[in-house]
């Protein structure tokens, strides 16, 4: 149980800290620096994704191979933005319900009644008790339960204090739940100023070499926040604003991220993607670092994509 509540807390954390497009937790630019991680968990998954961190070179390019036929759903041997698109989609959509899968198994089948778990159970399960009586817990954990209830209260769909698995997909993912929009917001802590919009992505401890001075990515960041994001140019991001730089209405990330993908790879401009030239740039598709670790992963484990 103890392991459930660290996964839990850690995707709660997660959550709270995050700012921009759901296939990834990285950030796709910071400025003009592009971080290849987010290319790796949109096309793979984010779980997938750490699988291939492991691999050499090699046998990343092996499983890669393995992977194309399987995006050439019309089976002319290219792969089109659509395909990639849909593939992006289903990379995402497996990986938020492996994930689900992977807590919701973990809840003991008597607090499962007709399909559905109460709060005072969930609580119970992941805190220790179902109503805190005699607890003594830190202000972190206080305040994690109170984000969890009210995250809870969001999911339910329909009102009835309990979770089936569908409603516990919104409370363990709610970025992917259309009503559960303004709770993602909320779990921002409402109002960002540009200090604090900066802060979440750049420390000047993570560039030693530069003395202190900041990256061109970073101002073009703060040009980014006081021209774009910060719409009614008072200083701070407000709920409103803070909903369209979470979850913008109507950007598609994944159509967005096969465009990225293909501009990255079609070396001979035709618009498509062949089997060479995927394999060719695997390292934008999958990357690898190569280890020793990752050979010997390898060697046990015989199952492919």
């Amino acid at each position: 149980m103890r392991s459930l509540l660290v996964v839990l807390l850690c995707g709660a954390v997660a959550l709270a800290e995050h700012h921009g497009d759901p296939l990834s937790d990285k950030d796709h630019f910071q400025g003009d620096k592009h971080d290849a991680k987010f290319d790796h968990d949109a096309f793979l998954g984010k779980d997938q994704a750490a699988e291939f961190d492991e691999l050499t070179p090699e046998k990343s390019k092996e499983k890669l191979a393995k992977l194309v036929p399987k995006m050439d759903s019309n089976g002319d041997g290219f792969i089109e933005e659509a395909e990639l698109k849909d593939h992006i989609n289903f990379m995402q959509k497996r990986y938020v319900n492996n994930d689900v899968e992977r807590t919701w198994k973990n809840y003991k089948s008597e607090k499962i009644v007709d399909g559905k778990i109460g709060w005072r159970d969930y609580r119970e399960m992941v805190y220790g008790s179902p109503d805190g009586v005699g607890q003594e817990l830190s202000p972190e954990y206080t305040k994690m339960i109170a984000r969890d209830e009210k995250r809870w209260a969001a999911a339910d769909y329909d009102s009835d204090g309990k979770m089936d698995r569908t409603e516990y997909g919104c409370f363990m993912h709610p970025e992917d739940c259309d009503h559960m929009r303004d709770i993602v917001v909320e779990e921002t802590d409402g109002v960002v100023d540009l200090e604090e919009y900066i802060g979440d992505m750049y420390r000047p401890s993570d560039y030693p070499e530069l003395n202190g001075k900041e990256p061109d990515w970073v101002q073009s960041e703060r040009e980014m926040f006081k021209e774009h994001r910060d719409k009614n140019a008072d200083g701070k991001l407000d709920k409103d604003e803070m909903r369209d730089w979470i979850m913008p209405v109507g950007f598609d990330h994944a159509d967005a991220e096969a465009k990225h993908l293909v501009a990255s790879a079609d070396d001979d401009k035709d618009g498509k993607l062949s089997a060479e030239e995927i394999i060719a740039h695997y390292d934008t598709f999958v990357g690898s670092q190569a280890t020793d670790y990752g050979e010997q992963l390898q060697k046990h484990d015989p199952s492919d994509l």
